[in-house]
């Protein structure tokens, strides 16, 4: 039995699939980070996008929440722990009611509504001692003139506002 060209690309490509899925060993344990977040009803997003469902909100909250997680538990030391607070999100792009009913529903991304999330942390030592604390205050006026790392991804504002605050805050741990 000949193995054609299709074949072998077949298996190049399941071998790189299960390579890409193979979990990479990190600086933290998993769960060396928490995210949590105050009640997203109240958050600035919520106030501006009237159609956000309770479900939908905890949707994208949980995705940014395991965003933040993997990245700060990569740059975190093995013997320490993150506890990080979300307690405000205004997503990228805004509602513009004036264009009609039919766009109501619709977030137009331009540079006067950029990506702001509010957090506060506290970074913790193995032996229970307070190594950093403080709250933040996350904005990137500049977030459209930026390459994205996720493109195609409808959180990619936030997600690339979280990995620059978790590199300037956490990236010299090592």
């Amino acid at each position: 039995m000949t193995t054609t060209p299709s074949r072998w690309a077949l298996l190049l490509a399941t071998a790189l699939l299960v390579a890409c899925a193979t979990p990479r060993p990190t600086g933290a344990p998993p769960g060396a980070v928490s995210v949590s977040w105050s009640d997203p009803a109240q958050f600035a997003e919520a106030r501006e996008n009237h159609g956000d469902t309770p479900a939908a909100r905890e949707a994208w909250l949980s995705a940014l929440a395991r965003h933040l997680a993997e990245k700060a538990a990569a740059v975190l030391p093995e013997d320490e722990k993150l506890e990080v607070r979300i307690t405000d999100v205004q997503r990228a792009g805004g509602f513009e009611p004036w264009r009609g009913p039919q766009a109501s529903n619709l977030r137009v991304v331009r540079d006067v509504y950029p990506p702001r999330i509010d957090l506060e942390f506290q970074r913790v030592a193995a032996d229970g001692r307070v190594l950093q604390t403080g709250s933040r205050q996350l904005r990137d006026v500049t977030f459209l003139m930026r390459p994205t790392r996720y493109s195609g991804d409808p959180l990619r504002f936030e997600k690339v506002l979280l990995d620059d605050w978790v590199a300037r805050e956490f990236g010299a741990l090592r």
